[in-house]
């Protein structure tokens, strides 16, 4: 598991690189497309497109994205992190830097004239979340960036708990400690499936997020 947003962004860069990106168009519905992320720092990360697209529009136009990236040759074995945040556009000066750690672009827009129509933006302030499908029990993680406040999102056992194990017996990844009385989930394994929260005769477990 990594540790801050920086980790996670480095191995977003670096190992996964192409993301499945979602903003939201005129009419306010859903719209997805691949882009690569290009760099990372601390709070941030970078990628470029063209002023051309309608994805540039959509991003003036809302300042905001959501993203999801997969790596895995199949389901179990696969690392996914999503990301979530604000996005501003920068303009041509990053692109001499984005280019050339990502060399690959100079095929693409191989001249300076072609290179003209592009423009940098940055994932400036948001929230992510790591989930590793590879680890036994699996595997999460929530963070922010950028000065976000991080969403709590999950169950949780509350002292209303009877301490019968029902919770225990339903939940796919025996991520409850049902050695202590309320019981105790822990969020670091649980796929947040809502099994505890349906099967509680006393309604113990309560909806966070």
């Amino acid at each position: 598991m990594k540790s801050c947003a920086r980790d996670y962004f480095a191995y977003l860069v670096k190992e996964i690189h192409t993301t499945i990106v979602a903003t939201v168009d005129e009419n306010n519905l859903p719209v997805t497309c691949a882009v690569d992320m290009m760099d990372c720092d601390d709070d941030s990360l970078y990628f470029l497109t063209a002023r051309g697209k309608s994805l540039y529009q959509r991003l003036k136009n809302r300042a905001y994205l959501s993203l999801t990236a997969l790596k895995g040759d199949d389901t179990m074995s696969s690392v996914a992190l999503s990301v979530s945040g604000k996005v501003r556009e920068l303009g041509e000066a990053p692109l001499k830097k984005l280019f050339e750690k990502n060399p690959y672009m100079f095929e693409i827009y191989p001249t300076e004239a072609s290179r003209s129509a592009l423009t940098v933006f940055q994932i400036y302030a948001g929230s992510g979340e790591w989930f590793d499908l590879s680890k036994k029990p699996i595997e999460r993680a929530s963070f922010a960036f950028g000065g976000a406040t991080q969403a709590q999102e999950g169950y949780l056992v509350t002292d209303q708990c009877i301490g019968c194990g029902a919770c225990e017996t339903k939940c796919p990844q025996k991520c409850i400690d049902i050695s202590q009385i309320p019981a105790r989930i822990s969020q670091t394994h649980c796929i947040r499936c809502g099994n505890c929260f349906e099967i509680c005769p006393v309604g113990a477990i309560e909806k966070i997020g």
